[in-house]
């Protein structure tokens, strides 16, 4: 469960509502990211175009959940703008969406769209299916407001730098244990 500082402003709620359900038809993963480039003061924060075929799990492929992957791309940019460092830099994202893909399926039971779903969207009539039985509504919502829960609070720099600490402790403590331990 996210601590207090990184739980979704009822703000950054409504804009996943506005996106994901709303009339402008963006996926899961072009919410998460859009979502998350505003919460982190990122360029062009409006354009989805970078997430767009992520949606379903890459291409409605049902693979990794968009929300989490349209996340990794935010991350990926905030990480570019804090650490100038290009190997650093892509080591604390995926130090990051690492950690959120494990809260993820810790919380849900899977990150993978069509186990999430129960639907194959590789088809027309499983993305109909998919459309017309509408539990994305509310299950696909709320991967995304916990992805957006889980992240938004790297804004601050102080947390940023606190979870990456963290991380790099758990790390070391992985690290240092016995194999098989």
């Amino acid at each position: 469960m996210p601590d207090d500082s990184t739980v979704p402003s009822t703000n950054q709620n409504e804009r996943i509502a506005e996106l994901f359900l709303g009339a402008a038809g963006n996926g899961c993963a072009e919410t998460a990211f859009v979502v998350l480039k505003e919460a982190f003061g990122l360029a062009d924060p409006e354009s989805s175009a970078a997430a767009m075929a992520l949606n379903g799990g890459i291409a409605y492929s049902g693979g990794t959940c968009g929300a989490v992957t349209g996340a990794a791309l935010a991350v990926g940019l905030l990480a570019e703008g804090r650490i100038a460092d290009h190997p650093a830099a892509k080591s604390a994202a995926r130090r990051l969406t690492a950690e959120t893909l494990r809260a993820f399926e810790a919380e849900f039971g899977s990150s993978q769209c069509r186990a999430l779903t129960g639907f194959d969207l590789r088809t027309e009539a499983g993305h109909r299916r998919f459309i017309e039985d509408g539990a994305w509504r509310v299950g696909c919502t709320r991967q995304i407001e916990f992805v957006v829960a889980n992240l938004a609070g790297l804004a601050n720099e102080s947390a940023w730098r606190a979870r990456l600490e963290q991380l790099a402790a758990e790390a070391a403590a992985e690290e240092a244990s016995p194999a098989g331990s």
